[in-house]
């Protein structure tokens, strides 16, 4: 693969940009999850996941109208965006910790709103490239590791400053908005894909509604499928991210601060170097396959995993390092290059923020759901039993959808194949 100066450019700015704007964005949205708020019950429900429920409905919210807004965004408009997004959800962190509970849950729903859209915006600077894999791989890690880091973050600044767990969360957010303007700043810095990389993964534009329906229309059962796998997946990741916790505490590491971000690098590593050897593969065609392979080994990974802990045969950390391996193998992909691929595969007129914005759209009402059924359906389960069988059901489900896609996709006719060949010399 000829790498040339501004290819450079684009790995360095790329990687950077995106790596640090998405990880200072986690610090306005996940540290309030490391306070535990106990004792706290209203309407009949824990305090806690009502807050949960507030971000998440908020969330799930800007991804339904993200796969209008992402699809259909101009390049122009990308940084106004994200400014604006970062700062309303500082604001409606501020409100959260001037308000008393339970009036200051809307605040919530405001932060969720303001940051839903966020990704689908850096991903749009990094889409369509021939280096989209790696890139994606310094995008992805710091959803990876940004959860546990700003969770850590959070519960030192509550004891250092000896503040509230209302207030900790908007001070957290306070110390990465410079950083955050800075890594939006470096996202406009990176160069426009190149005719080289139009030719190897087509050219992204905006799209219509007659775009969106057409596509949804052409590959409506696979999508139906893995959109579901991905509904679960979500809701099973977002509950091992809100209620770590709950879980460590369960496995006797209780109040270690460290165990939120070292648990989560050996993931982050593992799932980032088998993205990165996909991007190697350059026939679209076979690497949109290889996902598939990568979606099933995660699968695996996660009923190994579980089922070794419950056996006593690994301990706590291996087995949340496992699981956690097995649920980013599945999820990472879907967040960014398994869409990108599919685009380029078929040679579809549009871009991947919409197949994206589809599935997190979904994803998020999963999310929802798994809450609303741990607090009135199981709740005499502990938080870690509760994870535990969940990820049986789920890795269940994801191989047959799986499988399915593959049968689908092999099966169906590319139409860049002879393309593909003849681009193997660029």
């Amino acid at each position: 693969m000829r790498i040339g100066k501004k290819d450079w450019n684009v790995l360095a700015y790329g990687a950077l940009a995106s790596f640090g704007a998405y990880f200072c964005m986690y610090a306005f949205r996940k540290p309030f999850t490391v306070a535990t708020f106990e004792n706290l019950l209203y309407f009949g429900i824990d305090y806690k996941i009502l807050l949960i429920l507030a971000q998440v409905i908020g969330y799930m919210t800007a991804k339904f109208l993200g796969i209008k807004v992402i699809s259909e965004m101009k390049k122009n408009l990308r940084l106004p965006y994200l400014l604006a997004m970062i700062g309303l959800a500082e604001l409606s962190l501020i409100g959260f910790g001037l308000a008393p509970a339970p009036y200051n849950i809307g605040f919530l729903f405001m932060n969720g709103l303001s940051l839903g859209m966020v990704w689908g915006i850096v991903f749009s600077y990094l889409e369509g490239r021939k280096f989209t894999e790696f890139l994606g791989m310094a995008l992805c890690s710091s959803f990876i590791v940004s959860s546990g880091a700003v969770k850590s973050a959070g519960l030192i600044i509550m004891d250092f400053f000896v503040i509230s767990e209302f207030w900790m969360p908007a001070v957290t957010g306070a110390f990465f908005l410079l950083p955050f303007l800075g890594f939006a700043w470096l996202l406009e810095k990176i160069p426009p894909p190149s005719a080289e990389d139009i030719a190897l993964r087509s050219e992204r534009m905006p799209m219509t509604a007659k775009d969106r329906k057409a596509l949804v229309r052409k590959f409506f059962w696979p999508l139906l499928i893995l959109i579901l796998f991905y509904t679960t997946l979500t809701a099973l990741r977002d509950f091992r991210d809100n209620f770590a916790r709950e879980i460590w505490d369960a496995t006797a590491y209780a109040g270690n601060a460290a165990v939120f971000t070292l648990s989560e690098l050996p993931i982050a590593i593992m799932v980032l170097l088998l993205i990165g050897a996909t991007g190697f593969i350059k026939q679209n065609s076979k690497a949109f396959l290889a996902y598939h392979y990568m979606l099933f080994l995660g699968a695996l990974a996660m009923v190994a995993a579980t089922l070794s802990f419950q056996l006593n045969l690994i301990g706590p950390i291996t087995w949340m390092v496992g699981v956690g391996f097995g649920l980013y193998a599945c999820y990472v992909p879907f967040n960014c290059v398994f869409f990108d691929r599919m685009i380029a595969t078929f040679k579809i007129k549009g871009n991947s923020g919409f197949l994206i914005y589809l599935a997190d759209a979904f994803g998020y009402l999963g999310s929802m759901a798994i809450l609303l059924y741990k607090n009135f359906g199981q709740q005499e389960v502990s938080w870690l039993a509760f994870f535990s069988y969940a990820t049986y059901i789920i890795a269940a489900l994801g191989m047959v959808a799986i499988a399915y896609s593959w049968l689908y996709f092999k099966n169906t006719k590319k139409p860049e194949f002879q393309n593909d060949l003849k681009l193997q010399e660029l």
